[in-house]
């Protein structure tokens, strides 16, 4: 199973996502904006980053531009809600790295599914 960084503002659903993603057997650390995430990341070994697009501090966008500076290799997945404009905002996330993305409200085996992917793609790179 996957260690994961979950970085989103909304402290209900990134509760609510820790649990489910350990009940699923994974490893997660969780982080309230970006610039979290990155302090986070810096002191643990993670597989894959699942992070919010809109956020104080640091947005989403800009974490994932550092995220891709510092660990290339890393396997990111963008999410967001920002309902009508939540496509741009996430195909703006692929163009700036991440691997995979999933618009809000999501079906929690839709993003296991992409955990899996982005496992499966990261241990055929090492």
């Amino acid at each position: 199973m996957a260690a994961l960084l979950l970085i989103d503002d909304d402290p209900d659903l990134r509760c609510s996502l820790a649990i489910t993603l350990t009940g699923n057997g994974h490893t997660v650390i969780t982080a309230e904006h970006g610039l979290a995430g990155l302090r986070a990341l810096a002191e643990t070994p993670i597989d894959i980053v699942i992070t919010d697009i809109i956020m104080p501090e640091m947005e989403g966008l800009e974490t994932i531009r550092e995220l891709r500076n510092r660990w290339p290799n890393l396997k990111i997945i963008a999410m967001s809600g920002a309902w009508a404009t939540s496509r741009s905002y996430l195909d703006m996330a692929e163009r700036f790295g991440a691997n995979y993305s999933l618009a809000k409200p999501f079906e929690t085996q839709d993003l296991l599914d992409l955990i899996d992917r982005a496992s499966a793609a990261s241990s055929q790179s090492r």
